[in-house]
């Protein structure tokens, strides 16, 4: 959005003025809210609509009305902003106790339901104004081998899209820090009425109606890996994007679905689903909480990190 050159003779706060504006829709209560004249923001507006060679914002007779380039703008501005607040916040000592800082978590919805939940617990009584936003990582395509597949939220930790990422990875680069969080494995998720879902033989299993999590759709995963190399198949009948959303589903249906054993555990009784043991071998994985060295001399993350080390996480 703004190159090299216009950052050197940049006034940055011009950022924090079209984001005010767009969301006051108003010049005068962005006046207000900035402790600025309206001439002062109209000012601003203009170098603002120089530097970027777009309107930006349509006067109205009740305010002003983004331009389709400035809606485009939004989302990358509140960005930017955050990002030089986290800077700025990172510089100065961290109290966890009057911290506002936003830390951001990558990792499957499977693992963040199992970790949020004390972590949240732990944040009311101790880190009651830091807030968490979290990301979703899943592997992009079925049948991807298996560490490649992790490969883009260690890419998320380098560029600090993420701080931290807690994934089932079995080994990370030494520039890394990590921890074994849990470990887990795969078991036979279904409602707890399913007739043949307890102790299914092989061939009763591969006559299942199956539900797959897979974030792109691709019904592909590595129970289908396993049953390719026994000879067998089973239909997908149903993919879906996450893991809890697999939990209201086959809450409803006679669908199963190989899911986490933590999961269930922690969010199965109230959905009414059970699990069972798999008939085919386990896939065991270990979860690591894993931040990159450099961004662990940033003592807020230094301090989120030991929080999750300590969380007591037993199923």
């Amino acid at each position: 959005m703004l190159n090299q050159i216009d950052l050197s003779r940049t006034d940055l706060n011009l950022l924090v003025l079209f984001d005010v504006v767009f969301k006051e829709r108003h010049v005068g209560r962005a006046s207000q809210r900035l402790n600025l004249s309206p001439s002062a923001v109209s000012h601003g507006l203009g170098r603002l609509r120089r530097l970027l060679n777009d309107p930006l914002f349509l006067r109205t007779p009740k305010g002003v009305v983004p331009s389709e380039r400035a809606e485009q703008l939004a989302p990358l501005v509140v960005e930017v902003l955050a990002q030089i607040r986290n800077v700025v916040l990172a510089a100065t000592p961290f109290d966890p106790a009057s911290s506002r800082r936003r830390f951001r978590i990558g990792a499957p919805d499977a693992v963040l339901a199992v970790v949020l939940p004390p972590l949240l617990a732990f944040l009311r009584e101790n880190a009651p104004f830091v807030d968490i936003a979290t990301r979703q990582l899943l592997p992009p395509l079925g049948g991807t081998p298996f560490e490649r597949a992790w490969q883009h939220g260690l890419d998320d930790l380098e560029t600090r899209a993420i701080d931290i990422a807690i994934m089932p990875i079995h080994s990370v680069p030494a520039r890394f820090a990590e921890h074994v969080l849990y470990k887990e494995e795969f078991v036979i998720a279904a409602r707890s009425g399913h007739s043949q879902a307890r102790s299914p033989t092989l061939k009763q299993f591969c006559e299942f109606r199956h539900l797959l999590v897979s974030m792109t759709g691709d019904p592909h995963g590595f129970i289908d890996e396993a049953l390719a190399e026994r000879g067998l198949n089973r239909r997908i009948e149903l993919t879906v994007p996450n893991f809890m959303m697999a939990l209201a589903i086959i809450a409803e249906s006679d669908l199963v679905a190989a899911l986490p054993k933590q999961l269930v555990v922690s969010h199965g009784p109230r959905f009414g689903i059970k699990a069972w043991k798999s008939p085919l071998p386990p896939r065991r994985d270990q979860i690591r909480l894993i931040a990159s060295k450099a961004a662990i001399l940033d003592t807020g993350v230094a301090w989120l990190f030991a929080t999750l080390k300590d969380l007591s996480l037993a199923p």
